[in-house]
């Protein structure tokens, strides 16, 4: 009786090179292949008794773990559990409220407070700084915000917009021009539009046409298209400088000539002039 492949004890892999290859002598005088036998029913025998070969490979990693589709995935960041930040922030508020206004007293208290820390606590911090924003208290805001930037962290631009947001609140304003200087210097490249809105708002607040002129030729060196808020201030500050041609050309170069409003509940495109008042 004459060997079939369905009935054969040979390795599969000898199965399926018989078939997918022409016949020799030595498998001729061995076995003997029917004739409606097709490659695809030695493949599926094949893959039945051993699942290395095709059609029934699976993937393994060096741990002998079954991979997804074949593919590892690789976890370059390790996220942290930050939900213990939030107690922190609120911890820090509560702590920061309760000290007397002197500097003393409340960067004894912060370092006191992050002593016991491995690393230093920069999530707990800025929500804590978002927290006193809200509540509308600027000189903890300008505590904090100071105690961060003295141990080297924090230093972002959203760091500064509220700390110069703080220094404007409180009619700071000698010292919200120190630290605007401070950031030209150190960060001209990467000043930020919101960051030059925010000086030219501090010096609109307190009538200082020729520093908001100042402001805004730094900002066109650096080729910052400001918005039209910073339009209408700084057209104002020419108006009062006296200087109606910069003005003008301002408007020209940087006025927005359509917006769009919504009137009965429809989106309206309509004509503006960043000049009005």
């Amino acid at each position: 009786m004459p060997i079939t492949i369905e009935s054969s004890i040979l390795s599969p892999i000898l199965l399926q090179w018989t078939c997918l290859t022409k016949p020799n002598k030595f498998l001729s005088s061995a076995i003997s292949i029917p004739p409606k036998t097709s490659c695809i029913s030695c493949k599926v025998v094949g893959s039945k008794l051993s699942p290395n070969v095709v059609g029934g490979s699976v993937e393994k990693d060096k741990k002998g773990k079954k991979k997804k589709g074949g593919k590892i995935e690789h976890h370059l960041w390790q996220r942290k559990d930050s939900a213990q930040s939030g107690q922190k922030a609120l911890t820090l508020v509560r702590t920061i409220c309760e000290l007397p206004n002197e500097k003393e007293a409340v960067y004894g208290a912060l370092d006191k407070w992050s002593a016991w820390e491995t690393e230093f606590p920069l999530i707990a911090v800025a929500k804590a700084l978002k927290i006193l924003r809200k509540r509308g208290q600027w000189v903890r805001v300008i505590q904090l915000a100071k105690w961060m930037l003295s141990k080297g962290q924090g230093a972002t631009m959203g760091t500064y917009d509220t700390l110069l947001l703080a220094f404007d609140m409180e009619q700071r304003v000698d010292e919200a021009e120190s630290l605007w200087n401070m950031i030209i210097h150190a960060h001209m490249r990467s000043v930020s539009k919101r960051l030059f809105s925010r000086m030219i708002s501090v010096y609109d607040h307190h009538n200082l046409p020729d520093k908001i002129v100042e402001v805004f030729a730094d900002m066109e060196e650096l080729r910052v298209k400001p918005d039209e808020d910073t339009v209408r201030k700084v057209a104002s500050a020419f108006r009062i400088l006296g200087q109606e041609e910069k003005r003008k050309l301002v408007i020209k170069r940087y006025g927005l000539k359509w917006k769009y409003i919504h009137f009965n509940g429809e989106r309206v495109k309509v004509r503006t002039h960043a000049s009005e008042d």
